[in-house]
């Protein structure tokens, strides 16, 4: 098998050393599974505990690699990981971060759906937590850009440059 040395077969499953399922198929720059033994992008490690800022800015580098599902899977880890009192945060950051894979691979319906879920889910940890800008993150500039995008998604019906439309999770560049 190829894959991470972490990770192994077992009963025609991918294991992690502690027995749970983790996929170590090599994926695409867009998170798609590619045949084991194929030149696949460096996947974000799983299950990596991160301060928050650092969760940000691995997150952003990913983004704007072109590469929204693997900043998904650094969201994931905070929100599984965080405090309990911001989990709602990352889970709707990872939601958009998916959104975006989904619109980039031309899935309008996942992509749109996803999109507005997630900028949902973090106007309504804003609203109950009133941080607007939690680790200096512009959230009202990410949940517009999200909305904006699945407006865009839904008119348009076609693949998009994952790169070239992702957000900038600390506000545009002046």
């Amino acid at each position: 098998m190829t894959g991470t040395s972490e990770t192994r077969r077992a009963g025609g499953r991918d294991r992690d050393a502690e027995g749970r399922a983790r996929n170590a198929r090599p994926r695409d720059g867009l998170g798609r599974p590619l045949p084991y033994g194929a030149d696949g992008v460096e996947r974000a490690p799983e299950g990596v505990v991160r301060r928050p800022e650092a969760t940000v800015a691995e997150a952003q580098a990913l983004l704007d690699a072109g590469r929204p599902f693997h900043a998904h899977e650094v969201f994931e880890d905070a929100w599984k990981a965080g405090p309990a009192e911001e989990r709602g945060l990352w889970r709707g950051l990872a939601q958009l971060a998916v959104g975006l894979t989904h619109a980039a691979r031309g899935n309008v319906t996942g992509g749109t759906r996803l999109l507005r879920r997630g900028a949902e889910e973090v106007e309504e940890w804003t609203s109950a937590t009133g941080r607007p800008r939690p680790y200096d993150l512009d959230l009202a500039d990410i949940t517009g850009w999200a909305r904006e995008l699945a407006a865009v998604v839904e008119r348009d019906a076609e693949p998009l440059d994952a790169a070239r439309e992702s957000p900038r999770l600390r506000g545009r560049p002046t």
